[in-house]
């Protein structure tokens, strides 16, 4: 599956990889479990004009079994339907969409033992699509001090992604991420926690289905080609977020802010903030109102077109050396806003309903945007049932 798929994804809430589940279920019966949670959802992203419509659908478990050992487990199903702006120009004679149809089936597990005040987990992740493959591993420690008012987190993220790339090979690209974290309880009401991640990818990185058009000539004639993208072969990123939680006992509310700032070396700077406000009603009911803004510069090699870049001929299978360039509306200057809210109400004791809204608008902003009809507006609902035993 392409990038545009990963992106659409990653709006809601999920990953472009997912584990091999298989390998620890065998030893683990359910009457071992001192205490098992499970919740299913069902999740609708859809674009207006009727561009992309997604349906996912999770399954979700967390097995303790005993005091210092868990396993947990995610199970996902994503069907996408719809078409995304392919990068030629609106209005011209090149198609200004690309029809997009695939379903993305993905698994994810994880082992987590407490070693003193550390608790380490182990993940393993495995999801595959019609032409894209991802498997990766991921090892993380959470070490708790200070009377556990102060916990430091810490680990690593590698994933193997393999694309079935249209007229040539398959093309692999591999992903490296290693964050670093800590929060603070300040008092009983108040926490604060800020974490860096420095991620690098590298191989494929481009889009086999985003292309760039030029206005040429042949024979005399004017006509207007496509070419494929030709992002560069290795992107380093940094990530820095800062999250603060306060609880109001008078109003049995609290407020939630993050900050997220990200700069990579493709000239992408972005910023974002979501404000949420979690209120409580008679012990059952949660209501959560929330609000979330994104913006960031455009990439280094975003165009709209060839004609702004000097080059002679494209290659037809790029391989990311110079001079790179883009027409992804993604790697334009714009902002993104989303408005929405959750409610969740527990019916007993070990059951509990969730449903969220959510609704998308994005824009490009400055000089390096892309044409208007590129950037989209969605609505996104989600419904859970979660159990606990």
């Amino acid at each position: 599956m392409d990038d545009t798929t990963e992106v659409l994804l990653s709006q809601l809430g999920l990953r472009p990889s997912a584990v091999l589940a298989p390998l620890f279920l065998p030893a683990i019966t359910l009457p071992a479990a001192e205490q098992f949670r499970f919740d299913s959802s069902y999740q609708v992203y859809d674009e207006s004009d009727g561009r992309m419509f997604v349906e996912s659908y999770y399954y979700r478990g967390e097995m303790f079994l005993s005091e210092d050992t868990s396993f947990r487990f995610q199970m996902l199903r994503d069907a996408i339907t719809g078409s995304s702006p392919m990068g030629a120009l609106p209005g011209g004679t090149q198609p200004f969409l690309v029809e997009l149809d695939d379903v993305r089936n993905g698994v994810v597990a994880a082992i987590s033992q407490q070693l003193s005040d550390h608790r380490v987990e182990l993940e393993l992740s495995h999801s595959r699509e019609s032409d894209y493959l991802s498997q990766g591993f991921a090892l993380n420690d959470r070490w708790e001090l200070n009377q556990k008012n102060t916990t430091v987190t810490f680990g690593f993220n590698y994933l193997n992604d393999t694309i079935a790339v249209r007229g040539t090979d398959d093309q692999n690209k591999r992903s490296y991420d290693f964050f670093l974290g800590a929060s603070q309880l300040l008092d009983r009401d108040t926490i604060l926690s800020a974490n860096l991640t420095l991620g690098y990818a590298e191989g494929y990185l481009s889009d086999q289905y985003k292309v760039i058009q030029r206005n040429e000539f042949f024979g005399g004639i004017p006509i207007t080609s496509i070419y494929r993208e030709n992002r560069p072969a290795s992107r380093l990123r940094a990530v820095v977020q800062l999250q603060g939680t306060r609880f109001f006992d008078g109003a049995n509310g609290a407020l939630d802010a993050i900050v997220r700032l990200s700069q990579d070396d493709y000239g992408v700077f972005s910023q974002s903030l979501q404000v949420e406000w979690r209120q409580g009603f008679w012990k059952r009911f949660e209501m959560t109102p929330f609000f979330r803004c994104y913006q960031q510069t455009a990439a280094d090699f975003f165009y709209n077109s060839l004609n702004e870049v000097s080059i002679d001929a494209p290659q037809e299978f790029p391989d990311g050396s110079g001079p790179n360039y883009s027409a992804d509306y993604r790697l334009s200057s714009m902002m993104t806003m989303s408005v929405g809210a959750k409610a969740r109400c527990r019916l007993g004791e070990n059951v509990a309903l969730s449903m969220a809204y959510e609704y998308y608008a994005m824009a490009g902003i400055g000089h390096d945007q892309a044409p208007e009809a590129a950037y989209p507006t969605a609505s996104m609902w989600t419904f859970g049932l979660n159990f606990t035993f």
